[in-house]
């Protein structure tokens, strides 16, 4: 089931169920009349978004052509990022001679909610020179997870999975983590590509708590990378645990995965700038490649054995603020 949220001009949207190719749609307005409050009731609104989707396999529906779609969530109550690829990690590392993160324990932070930018809208900064970078993720959201569940109750609780561009100004970012309080400036709002999809619309792509597809990104229209959401050291079960281990969370968390990376990095590419400016500072001693510029574009999708694309696509351009 592809779920997504019309932009009607109020700050959550419409819930709308779209059809499996993404070309129709129909409104669940009886049913819940947002994202947010389906989860908040989720196994009442399954069964009858469900029936909706049902109903758009047999042809019905309106076309989608047109329709503008906000973020899946416009805004939610919680957003936590791990960084769950230890190529990404032991990279970073190895540049920056930090250490690693305590055997078994997740990277994580809580980041920016209040807004998620719909995929096609303008990505709005200030400066250039704070080091503009995308970064290509897999994420999830959970309905209510009580605190304390395991990582094998955890999976139970992931209820849509989602593709992430987790913006960061990188020349920010490394201030910031001196201070030892975690990002504000280095994290404006992430983008989401306009679906979120139920885990079986993914089929055996969806195993372990990973998503294993490739995400593909472009760069001003040029292959940037194509990198393997399925090596995560952590599923998104094993990050759901984590976070909840003291606290309960709330139905609309939504979780990312951190930067797709493999460990293959220099044949299948990056999902962020600042990776491969690590590469070439290994190999070459120095960074060639630079941050974003105003009028850059990005695109990132995900496609299905089959080629169909699964989320839709994150096809933004920078633009000053």
């Amino acid at each position: 089931m592809k779920l997504a949220t019309q932009d009607n001009g109020t700050p959550d949207g419409a819930l709308v169920v779209v059809s499996a190719d993404g070309t129709r749609y129909l409104a669940a307005s009886e049913i819940a009349a947002t994202l947010q409050a389906a989860l908040d009731d989720w196994s009442t609104a399954e069964p009858a978004l469900r029936a909706l989707a049902d109903r758009l396999a047999n042809g019905e529906g309106e076309s989608a052509a047109g329709l503008a779609f906000a973020a899946p969530l416009p805004r939610a109550w919680q957003w936590l990022d791990g960084s769950a690829f230890r190529s990404h990690g032991e990279l970073m590392e190895t540049l920056f001679g930090t250490e690693p993160p305590p055997a078994g324990r997740p990277l994580m932070y809580q980041g920016l909610s209040h807004q998620f930018l719909s995929a096609t809208a303008d990505m709005p900064l200030p400066r250039e020179e704070d080091g503009i970078d995308f970064e290509g993720e897999f994420g999830i959201i959970t309905d209510a997870v009580p605190m304390g569940v395991t990582p094998e109750q955890a999976l139970a609780h992931i209820k849509l999975i989602v593709q992430i561009n987790d913006w960061s100004l990188r020349a920010l970012a490394p201030v910031e983590m001196k201070t030892g309080f975690g990002w504000v400036q280095a994290k404006p709002a992430c983008s989401v590509a306009p679906f979120a999809v139920t885990p079986d619309v993914l089929g055996d792509a969806w195993r372990d708590g990973r998503v294993h597809l490739p995400l593909s990104v472009e760069w001003n229209g040029k292959r940037f990378g194509d990198a393997l959401g399925g090596v995560m050291e952590f599923g998104f079960h094993d990050l759901i645990a984590h976070a909840a281990s003291t606290r309960s969370l709330c139905a609309g968390t939504i979780i990312g995965s951190g930067t797709v990376s493999n460990s293959n990095f220099r044949e299948i590419g990056s999902s962020c700038i600042a990776e491969r400016r690590g590469i070439e500072m290994l190999d070459e001693g120095k960074p060639r490649t630079g941050f974003m510029r105003f009028g850059d574009t990005v695109r990132m999708e995900a496609r299905l054995s089959d080629g169909s694309l699964l989320f839709g696509a994150i096809d933004q351009r920078v633009v000053k603020g």
